[in-house]
């Protein structure tokens, strides 16, 4: 799933018998361009090429040994191969959630109990939150560099670079540095097609979601993860005209149900939380209000660079016309229609910064950057 590989289920003929335990069906995953994060503009010198190749490589291998310790933990599908391209997964019966489903209270609470179980565990990687403003630094200088010839494009990129992009990273930077917020192993994209819903679970209470597709997980900040999953709320990629999505801001979670989720994500670090005044919870919870609202801030600045970087790598050097599979809908139609749509999700995030920027500063008085 995700804009940035290919996914190809394979299936056994049915006059072919099983051997043994062999699975009838298996995922077949193609690492995408975006993950293997060759750089956007061939005037790069060739050691600049092979270092981004070679750090691509590595990336791709540590993803691998995360899949199969979470398969392990039975927190995400099983791994039954990998090669230098990609791997073979387990084919999970199932489908993924739709972008109005995330508001639904008993999903709700089911993804904050996943998500709470996933910064739990204890990775062996580096513990350092390097991830998110090294990779938002590794796009940015992308970005800067790219050259669309198409004229639409240039313009739209002309004008996502008119905010000064680097003083506003800074400035962001500077923001979430006064902002706490513990280091906790991430998904880093916990948006609705990245949450299966389990076939025949549909009814079920509790233990009817799956979360898959760990490419961007890593050590974090837990305020972007929360924060990213609530920007997700606003977003439906299912939309079947141009541009593929729709971005409302009215989507994004109230007040009562970011406390829904935040409380249900406390509940399960029981050995922490249960014991504590309401009153202490409530600090809590008011300290988590603002720490995930600040973090958001940053999930619309990252996936917005991404998007760039996406529309150049993906269309153009790699082909992703090829790509079958996104899990955002049915949008690949065409080649020029997804890189105008990849440059307009960058604007509309951009722009959704713009207004939650505006609504925090009336909230609380100017950010002291």
């Amino acid at each position: 799933g995700g804009l940035s590989n290919m996914l190809f289920q394979c299936s056994l003929p049915d006059t072919l018998a099983s051997v043994g335990d062999e699975p009838r069906k298996v995922l077949l995953r193609l690492y995408g361009a975006i993950l293997k994060m060759r750089s956007c503009n061939k005037e790069g010198s060739e050691q600049a090429q092979r270092d981004s190749e070679f750090q691509g490589a590595e990336a791709m291998v540590l993803e691998s040994v995360m899949f199969a310790i979470l398969a392990e933990r039975s927190l995400g599908p099983k791994l039954f191969g990998i090669f230098p391209q990609g791997r073979l997964e387990q084919f999970i019966p199932s489908r993924r959630l739709d972008t109005e489903e995330l508001s639904l209270p008993d999903i709700s609470a089911e993804i904050a109990e996943k998500m709470a179980r996933f910064h739990g565990m204890k990775m062996p990687f580096n513990k350092e939150p390097k991830w998110l403003f090294g990779t938002m630094e590794k796009y940015l200088n992308q970005v800067l560099r790219i050259r669309f010839t198409g004229e639409s494009k240039v313009k739209q990129l002309h004008r996502f670079l008119s905010y000064n992009l680097p003083l506003e990273l800074e400035n962001l930077r500077s923001l979430l540095e006064s902002t706490p917020s513990p280091v906790v192993f991430c998904h880093n994209d916990c948006q609705e097609g990245n949450i299966l819903l389990l076939d025949g679970r549909e009814n079920s209470e509790k233990q009817k979601l799956m979360l898959i597709d760990f490419e961007y997980s890593s050590y974090n900040y837990r305020g972007f993860d929360i924060g990213n999953h609530f920007c997700e709320w606003m977003y439906d990629y299912n939309y079947e005209k141009y541009p593929f999505f729709r971005a409302n801001i009215l989507k994004y979670p109230t007040r009562k149900q970011q406390l829904h989720f935040i409380s249900n994500y406390l509940a399960a670090f029981q050995n922490e939380f249960e014991n504590l005044s309401n009153e202490e919870k409530s600090v809590i919870e008011e300290e988590m209000l603002l720490e995930v609202n600040r973090f958001a801030l940053a999930s619309h600045f990252f996936w917005g660079l991404w998007s760039i970087v996406q529309a150049k790598i993906s269309s153009i050097e790699f082909g992703y016309m090829d790509s079958v599979h996104p899990p955002q809908g049915t949008w690949v139609q065409s080649l020029v229609r997804e890189l105008g749509s990849h440059m307009l999700h960058s604007m509309a995030r951009t722009k959704v910064i713009e207004q939650k920027l505006t609504k925090l500063k009336e909230q609380r008085g100017a950010f002291t950057w």
